[in-house]
């Protein structure tokens, strides 16, 4: 399960708006399973079907995050055309096996957003609360 407030949900969905057509990519820190920073990247590849985080990006959130005490514990990124499930490309490049992978899918009127683990190629979807803070 990875708990998330709402403000971080719309956060992330606005995100995913304002870069359509391309894919856009964030990055969550925390502790363990509650969502306390959303950190808006830079898609590097500039692509509507895949998405690298800006280096730079991550390493000045990875450093915030630090100086809070806590960490990275995934990934987010928008899918423009295709349901949120993880794409084989998001499988083979999933980084570590215990970050969240979160989805946000604009093929729909409504944007859907749902989370993965992804351990040995693996997915396995985890249930997103939102938490109205």
């Amino acid at each position: 399960m990875l708990t998330i407030s709402q403000i971080y949900l719309e956060e992330m969905i606005a995100h995913a708006i304002k870069e359509y057509p391309l894919e856009a990519c964030g990055l969550i820190a925390g502790k363990s399973d509650q969502v306390e920073v959303f950190y808006k990247t830079r898609n590097d590849a500039a692509s509507a079907r895949i998405y690298t985080v800006n280096p730079g990006d991550y390493l000045k959130a990875d450093r915030d995050a630090e100086s809070k005490d806590m960490s990275i514990i995934g990934v987010v990124h928008s899918h423009t055309h295709s349901e949120a499930f993880p794409s084989p490309t998001d499988v083979a490049q999933a980084p570590d096996p215990s970050w969240h992978y979160v989805l946000v899918s604009l093929k729909h009127k409504d944007p859907i957003v749902r989370s993965f683990a992804i351990v040995e190629g693996n997915i396995i979807e985890e249930s997103v609360v939102s938490l109205n803070c």
